[in-house]
């Protein structure tokens, strides 16, 4: 199934210039969904995956099945303030200023393979920090993966850059 196809583009949304890509349509059809959990799964099948991390907050609608599906735990990336016990920060740069996201500091545990999963990577801000937060606790990251891409936005290639294995099942190439 062309994956790509389930994905809804809202142009001009949040704000003008930018074609949203709405990933509600493709989670809605239950074969599309199940589709790209298992594509998403599919390249850690073979290997030890101890947890499955999932960005704030339409990452955690992949994450936690590709978790089940790799028999791995689930770890959560939030925004500050969203969680509720001791937690390790990251502050990371936006176009225009910075955030910070934060996991609980006993998700992950020192030496544990991790993937993280995020619903889109753009300029690759957010996904980076969150790599940032899984090396401080120790984790092992052994790829990065997204339901979509927008390589022109250079956030996959700043992963790969960093010598992380990026895996995508749709991408982008323009607005």
């Amino acid at each position: 199934m062309n994956l790509k196809s389930k994905i809804r583009e809202i142009p001009n949304w949040p704000k003008a210039g930018i074609n949203f890509k709405d990933i509600t349509t493709l989670l809605e059809d239950g074969a599309a969904f199940r589709q790209a959990v298992d594509e998403l799964a599919e390249p850690f099948l073979d290997q030890k995956i101890d947890k499955v991390v999932g960005i704030d907050a339409r990452g955690f609608l992949l994450a936690a099945p590709v978790a089940y599906k790799l028999g791995a735990g689930l770890a959560i990336v939030r925004k500050k303030g969203k969680l509720p016990s001791r937690v390790v920060e990251q502050e990371y740069a936006l176009e225009y200023g910075s955030d910070t996201i934060a996991v609980h500091d006993d998700a992950i545990k020192p030496g544990e393979k991790v993937v993280l999963i995020d619903d889109l990577c753009a300029t690759g801000g957010t996904a980076l920090a969150a790599c940032d937060l899984i090396t401080k606790l120790g984790g092992k990251i052994l790829g990065v993966s997204f339901l979509v891409d927008l390589p022109f936005l250079g956030g996959s290639n700043k992963l790969k850059e960093r010598g992380l294995r990026v895996k995508y099942l749709v991408k982008y190439d323009a607005e």
